[in-house]
Parts: structure tokens; C-alpha cells; sequence
């Protein structure tokens, strides 16, 4: 599991602060995504109409263990939250401003986890993997199976130049992920965050990087 919401914030152009605005070659609205695609084992897409119920008993049965590394798991939602949030994520994605995709075991309405393509900076173009995988599902490859899938389709059907994946440091498990993935660690960002308790904590940078 890795510390990014199911349903993050939106980040308009530019995606990181400082940065100026050059000309796109295409405006991002324009370009034709396909809101789904399979790994082995999953079908990973973007959030519908609909979608809440499941998603929050995916929440709600995992909430013990996605409580120590996620801020936005502290209180269980509501159905109703939650099919605000997948109904939000689909806006966002129609306006290339964020990619959140949910796992799903192929062929049914399971649902595994979540992931998605953030921080977006399509002058580039670069993105941010996130994820976690339900209770259930832990321990079975999934987190790995969906972010290989993510930066595949990333890199060859959005034109992904630089991917990234970012954990604390004592996050072993998704340190584990983001390696048995590709990703190279770049480098640690000391101090960069306080955790629940008020402790500081540095910041993993994975990156897999085009050639």
C-alpha cells in the first residue's frame, strides 16, 4: 500500500508548483484514453456511476490496515461518500486532470484495490503511480500485477516519460512493490512529512524512466 487516496485531489496545469506554462502539442481534454484495460488477472479502469457500494465495503472491510500509512482512511465513508468520490474521479479523468483506476478480478464486481496515474504533467508527459490493495487481496501479487499493468499502459498509450512511486521509507511493503515493479529508487526526501503522531518521516522516490 502506498500513501495516496483513492479519490485525491484535483491538480490543474502546472503540476507542480514553479513551473511555467509551455505550449502542448495537444490539448489533454482532446486526447482519446480508454477508461479500461486487463492484466492477468484484473480489470483496471476508471471509477462509474455505481461503483460506491463496492468500493466503500472495500474500504470499510480494510480500514485496519490501510489506517497507519493513508490520512483519508482515518474514518470509514459512507455509500454515499464513496459514490460521490467515483463519480467525482470520472469528471477528473474525463478532464485529463487526474487518472484514478480501480482493480477488479477479471470478469466480475470484486473489487481489489485502487490505483491511478496522479500528478499529472503532460508537458512532460509524467505521472504518479498510487495504490492500495484490500485486506483480502493482500499478499497475492495484486499491488505489483496492477502497477506493472498502470506503467505499461502509461508508457505506451499516454506517452509516459517518467513514472514515479513515492512511500515513507519504513513503508517496506510498498517499497516492495515499487521495486519488484522496475521502479529505481532515486533518492530519500529527509523530513519531508509528520505522521499521525506527530513524528517526521522521509519519503522514498521510486522512478522508472523511458528510454
Amino acid at each position: 500500500m502506498v500513501e495516496v487516496a483513492p479519490y485525491p485531489a484535483a491538480r490543474a496545469f502546472p503540476a507542480r508548483p514553479g513551473r511555467g506554462y509551455h505550449p502542448r502539442a495537444v490539448e489533454p481534454v482532446l486526447l482519446d484514453i480508454p477508461d479500461a484495460f486487463d492484466s492477468a488477472r484484473l480489470t483496471i479502469r476508471v471509477p462509474r456511476p455505481g461503483d460506491g457500494p463496492g468500493v466503500n465495503t472495500a474500504i470499510v472491510d480494510s480500514l485496519d490496515t490501510l489506517r497507519p500509512s493513508m490520512p483519508w482512511a482515518q474514518i470509514a465513508p459512507t455509500p454515499e461518500e464513496s459514490e460521490a468520490n467515483c463519480r467525482k474521479a470520472r469528471a477528473e479523468f474525463e478532464l485529463r486532470r487526474d487518472i484514478t483506476l480501480r482493480l477488479y478480478l477479471k470478469g466480475t464486481a470484486t473489487v481489489v484495490g485502487s490505483s491511478g496515474l496522479h500528478w499529472i504533467d503532460w508537458e512532460v508527459p509524467k505521472f504518479e503511480i498510487g495504490y492500495w490493495v484490500g485486506k483480502r487481496f493482500e499478499g497475492r501479487g495484486y499491488a505489483t500485477e496492477a502497477v506493472r499493468a498502470i506503467a505499461t499502459f502509461a508508457r505506451e498509450r499516454l506517452g509516459a516519460r517518467r513514472l514515479e512511486i513515492r512511500c515513507e521509507t519504513r513503508n517496506d511493503r510498498s517499497r516492495r512493490v515499487a521495486e519488484r515493479a522496475g521502479f529505481e529508487l532515486e533518492g530519500i526526501h529527509r523530513h519531508d512529512g509528520r505522521d499521525f503522531a506527530g513524528a517526521l518521516y522521509d519519503t522514498c522516490i521510486y522512478a522508472l524512466v523511458a528510454p
